[in-house]
């Protein structure tokens, strides 16, 4: 009898974890929707109210030769500088996979799109499977004392 009450627990438990359990589907962004990765347009406020997570991608769409796309660190996002040796996409259609959690950083390397034109992006991936200390992970359900 006791064991029969532990698997009827143990299952709606399991319904109940499943059920609040977030959808795990990647999601593809366009960088900057309709405008694209151009100049004079806000990257900052376009990213602002969404949330990255590791699987998403990112779709830089622009003219081939117009621009390109570097991935950066803070400090060269920042002076918008280009790493040296480092090669940009530049396809007009160059989509990046975000693989790992963490601040990410992109620009134009083209003359001053960066510097005067804003053509950067900065954003923070999520990593969706990660514990988090405000959710920390449930304990072993404790059997009951009819079950030992």
């Amino acid at each position: 009898m006791g064991s029969s009450k532990f698997i009827i627990i143990f299952i709606n438990i399991a319904i109940i974890a499943i059920s609040l359990v977030p959808s795990i589907s990647a999601v593809d962004y366009i960088v900057g929707d309709e405008a694209g990765w151009t100049t004079n347009f806000d990257y900052q406020a376009w990213a602002q109210d969404k949330m990255f997570f590791v699987g998403d991608t990112l779709a830089f769409n622009y003219p081939a030769g117009e621009h390109n796309v570097f991935k950066v660190n803070g400090t060269d996002f920042r002076q918008c500088s280009t790493p040296l040796g480092s090669v940009p996409l530049t396809s007009g259609n160059d989509v990046i996979t975000l693989a790992t959690p963490g601040r990410k950083w992109y620009l134009c390397g083209v003359s001053q799109h960066c510097s005067l034109g804003g053509q950067k992006l900065s954003l923070y991936v999520i990593d969706q499977f990660a514990w988090s200390p405000m959710y920390p992970p449930t304990p072993a359900p404790l059997p009951f004392p009819g079950d030992i």
